[in-house]
C-alpha cells in the first residue's frame, strides 16, 4: 500500500552538505581546544541539531561554551554551505517523481530554516521545496525536540493531515532513523557510500543505495 505521506531528511539525502558542514564543525571545535578531523566531525554529529549537540561540546571542553557560540556556528555553516553545498545525484527528479505518482512530500530537518534556504537556493530545488520544509528551529520553538525525537516527524505529518504510520521517511543518520521510528513511521535508510548497518540496527526497515531506487520502491507499493 502507497503511503500517505513521503518525507525526506535534507542532508545527505536530497543535499550532499554533510562533508561540508562536518569541516565547519571541526575547525570550530579545534578553535575552542578540542582537536577534531572533519572525519571525526561527521562521526560524532552527523544529523545532530547545534542545539543537542552543545552539552556534548561543554561536557568535552570542560567549561560553557562562549555566549554567541551557537548563533556564530550556524552562520559559518550557513555561509559556507550557501557556497559549498551540492544537490545528492537525482533528488530532483525523485522529488518530481513522487510528485507525479500523487504522494504528497515533506523535508524534516535538524537543519535551521536559513541553513536549508541557502542550501536550497544553491542547488536549484527552491522552487521544489517551497512550502514542504520543516526544521527543528521551529519544532524547539513550539516547545518538541530535534530529531532523534520524534517530533519534526509528527509535524510534517500534521501538517500534511496524514496519521503517522501512513507515511515513508528516507533517512541516511542514526539520528534521522530513530527519530522516525519513534514517530511509527517506517523508514528506509539511504546509504550510498556505506553498508547502512547502523541504520538497520537504528530501525530501518531497508537499505537503498541512491534516489532511483527509492522511487522504484514507491512504484512497486
Amino acid at each position: 500500500m502507497r503511503p500517505e505521506l513521503v518525507i525526506f531528511d535534507c542532508d545527505g539525502v536530497l543535499i550532499d552538505s554533510e562533508g561540508v558542514a562536518s569541516r565547519v564543525v571541526a575547525e570550530a571545535l579545534t578553535a575552542l581546544g578540542w582537536a577534531m578531523t572533519t572525519d571525526e566531525a561527521m562521526g560524532l554529529f552527523v544529523g545532530m541539531s547545534i542545539a543537542d549537540m552543545e552539552p556534548m561540546i561543554e561536557a568535552r571542553i570542560g567549561r560553557a561554551l562562549p555566549v554567541g557560540w551557537r548563533d556564530g556556528l550556524a552562520a559559518k555553516l550557513a555561509d559556507a554551505l550557501g557556497r559549498e553545498a551540492v544537490v545528492v545525484p537525482g533528488a530532483r527528479d525523485a522529488l518530481l517523481a513522487v510528485t507525479a505518482l500523487g504522494i504528497p512530500w515533506r523535508v524534516a530537518s535538524n537543519s535551521s530554516d536559513h541553513e536549508m534556504a541557502v542550501k536550497f537556493a544553491r542547488t536549484g530545488l527552491n522552487d521544489l521545496v517551497a512550502g514542504r520544509t520543516h526544521s527543528a528551529a521551529r519544532v524547539i520553538a513550539r516547545g518538541g525536540r530535534a530529531k532523534p525525537a520524534p517530533d519534526l516527524y509528527l509535524a510534517a505529518a500534521a501538517a500534511e493531515g496524514v496519521e503517522a504510520g501512513a507515511c515513508v521517511v528516507l533517512e541516511d543518520s542514526v539520528v534521522g532513523v530513530t527519530g522516525a521510528v519513534a514517530a511509527g513511521m517506517v523508514c528506509y535508510g539511504f546509504a550510498p557510500h556505506g553498508d547502512g548497518a547502523a541504520l538497520l540496527e537504528a530501525g530501518a526497515a531497508g537499505i537503498l543505495r541512491d534516489l532511483p531506487s527509492f522511487v522504484g520502491l514507491l512504484e512497486g507499493l
